[in-house]
């Protein structure tokens, strides 16, 4: 006699709610289909005069897509850029990074590691577009920033030279000058209009 078919899950899971069955349940179709219905599914048809089982295994795949993607960046000559993207995916998506859409490659003072960039002692050399590229065998993803170098010419209007009078002959002074600069600037002293040369004192 034509058999019953039932479905069910090897698992033990329920079958979703959201499956619809047709064709007197001989086809199972599952909507807007998520990782919770990966499984294994068994087919069961069975009548008076015996019971078959066909098995089949639903995987799920997806390309990726941004979980955390990348913001520009303004950085003066000779600090630290960082970087983050991350992405969702199935199987799980690699990276890759380029920059003015060629390969970036780690070297010296740049680093990558899976989604994370950082480049140190930055140079006018590192300005450029960097993008984020996430991929899996499904699809490709990309994530664009600009990274801008800035250099700053010495700036004094924070930095406060005092006029120190010595109470104590045979003290010590000290005079801080700590300007605003990128990249770091080299100093000299003078008094008055000499020049001061390093000695014993």
């Amino acid at each position: 006699p034509v058999p019953t078919i039932s479905w069910r899950r090897a698992d033990g899971k329920q079958i979703p709610r959201k499956a619809r069955r047709h064709r007197s349940s001989g086809l199972l179709e599952i909507p807007n289909f998520q990782q919770e219905d990966a499984g294994l599914y068994e087919c069961v048809a069975e009548n008076v005069r015996g019971k078959n089982v066909a098995r089949g295994q639903l995987t799920f795949y997806a390309q990726p897509s941004w979980i955390q993607k990348l913001s520009d960046v303004h950085a003066a000559v000779e600090e630290s850029v960082a970087w983050e993207c991350r992405a969702s995916g199935r199987p799980k998506p690699s990276y890759r990074w380029l920059k003015d859409g060629q390969a970036l490659l780690p070297q010296g003072r740049v680093q990558l590691e899976q989604g994370s960039l950082t480049i140190t002692n930055v140079s006018l050399a590192d300005a450029g577009m960097y993008q984020c590229v996430a991929e899996n065998r499904y699809g490709i993803i990309f994530a664009s920033a600009e990274l801008s170098v800035i250099a700053v010419g010495p700036d004094f209007s924070k930095t406060l030279l005092k006029k120190l009078t010595l109470v104590k002959v045979g003290g010590e002074v000290i005079i801080e000058c700590k300007p605003k600069a990128s990249p770091r600037p080299t100093y000299s002293w003078k008094k008055g209009r000499e020049i001061l040369r390093e000695n014993e004192r």
